[in-house]
C-alpha cells in the first residue's frame, strides 16, 4: 500500500472549511482507484463526498466524515459517515426530498446522496446534532440488505491510528463479533489490536469462550490487549458473552431497558486471565451495544426517540459523538436482532 492509499480502518476527517472538502473528495476518488470502481460510480461518489461534506460546512457544528472501505462476498465498496453535533434536523425524511431547505439553499443535497448511493441511512435531533451514513458499491441497487451489525473505531486526538478495533465472521451459522482495546495509544497499541482481529477472523469454530482463549494464546507477541466476544442467536433468544478486561456490554430490550454483561479481569495476550462465558436474554426486537473505555459509560439509547430503529452503524456513530471521549481511543459496535 503506498503512502496516499486510504487503510481498510479508515480516515478521519475534520470538515470546517471548502478546502477540507476538498480533501475529502481527492481522497475518495484515491479509494474508488484503489477498489476499481468504474468511472460512472467514481463519478456518484465525488458528488455523495461533495455533498456530505458541503453539508457539513454550511450547516454543521464539529463536522467530521470517515472515509474507508467496506467488503462483502468478494466486494467491495466506499462508506462515508457524516457526523455532527447540531443544530440538527426535525425532520431527516423531509429534508432528504429535493426542494428541502433549512437555510435558504435549493434543499437538493440529501436528495442527491440518496439518488447516488447504494445504500443510505441517518438520524438526526434538533440542537443534537446528525448522522448520516452512505455506501457506494459498484453496483447502485447493491446495498439493499439490511446490515445486522455495524461498527467504527477513533483514534484519541492527535494519533493517527486507533488502538481500538472490531470485527465481525459469520462462521458455520454462528454470528459472532470481536471488540479490542489494544493497551495504551499509538501504533503498538494497534499492532496488538490488528494481531486479535487477525486471529479471530482465522479463529476455529467455536463459542466466545473458546475464541477468547485462542486469542490470548495468539496474542503473546503483542502488549495485549482488553477484548470481548459475543454470539447473538435471536432464532434462540440467547446471547453468549465472554469478555476481558474494560470492554462493556449492553443488551437493550424491546421496552429500552438495558442490561449490563460480564467481562472478568484480565488482559488477553498476557499473565493467565480467567475466561468465562455467560448467555444472556437477546430477542429479535433487541440490540447489544458493545464499546471500549473511550465511550463514557453512560449512554441511553431511550434518550434518543427513534434511534433504535436505524441501522447498527447509524447507532453506533451517534453513540460514539455524545459518549466517546477525546482523551482516549474511542470504538463502538451495534448488533440488531433478527428473526
Amino acid at each position: 500500500m503506498n503512502d496516499d492509499a486510504v487503510p481498510d480502518r479508515g480516515i478521519w476527517f475534520r470538515v470546517e472549511s471548502g478546502s477540507a472538502a476538498s480533501t475529502v473528495r481527492r481522497a475518495a476518488e484515491r479509494l474508488a482507484a484503489q477498489l476499481d470502481l468504474d468511472a460512472a460510480r467514481t463519478a456518484d461518489l465525488a458528488i455523495v463526498a461533495a455533498e456530505l461534506t458541503s453539508n457539513l460546512v454550511k450547516h454543521a457544528d464539529d463536522g467530521v466524515l470517515l472515509l474507508r472501505p467496506v467488503r462483502r462476498d468478494g466486494e467491495a465498496g466506499v462508506e462515508l459517515i457524516a457526523i455532527d453535533a447540531g443544530p440538527g434536523m426535525a425532520d431527516l425524511t423531509a429534508s432528504s426530498q429535493d426542494g428541502h431547505s433549512t437555510a435558504g439553499t435549493l434543499g437538493i443535497g440529501l436528495g442527491a446522496i440518496a439518488r447516488q448511493a447504494s445504500w443510505f441511512d441517518g438520524y438526526s435531533r434538533a440542537e443534537r446534532g446528525t448522522v448520516l451514513a452512505v455506501q457506494i458499491w459498484p453496483n447502485r441497487d447493491g446495498g439493499h440488505e439490511r446490515p445486522w451489525v455495524g461498527a467504527l473505531s477513533r483514534p484519541l486526538a492527535g494519533e493517527s491510528v486507533s488502538g481500538d478495533g472490531y470485527a465481525w465472521r459469520v462462521v458455520e451459522g454462528r454470528h459472532q463479533v470481536l471488540v479490542c482495546d489494544g493497551l495504551g495509544h499509538g501504533p503498538l497499541a494497534s499492532a496488538a489490536t490488528d494481531a486479535a482481529l487477525d486471529a479471530f477472523r482465522r479463529a476455529p469454530v467455536g463459542t466466545p469462550s473458546a475464541v477468547v482463549a485462542h486469542l490470548h494464546r495468539s496474542m503473546s507477541h503483542t502488549r495485549g490487549a482488553a477484548l470481548a466476544v459475543a454470539e447473538p442467536d435471536p432464532s434462540a433468544g440467547t446471547l453468549r458473552y465472554s469478555g476481558l478486561g474494560n470492554i462493556s456490554a449492553a443488551v437493550i430490550g424491546a421496552d429500552g431497558r438495558r442490561r449490563g454483561l460480564v467481562s472478568l479481569p484480565g488482559i488477553a495476550g498476557h499473565q493467565r486471565p480467567s475466561v468465562r462465558e455467560y448467555d444472556y436474554p437477546f430477542e429479535a426486537d433487541a440490540r447489544l451495544v458493545m464499546h471500549s473505555d473511550g465511550v463514557v459509560d453512560r449512554w441511553q439509547l431511550a434518550d434518543y426517540p427513534g434511534l433504535v430503529d436505524r441501522s447498527p452503524l447509524v447507532v453506533a456513530a451517534t453513540v460514539l459523538r455524545d459518549a466517546g471521549t477525546r482523551r482516549d481511543d474511542a470504538c463502538v459496535l451495534v448488533v440488531r436482532g433478527w428473526s
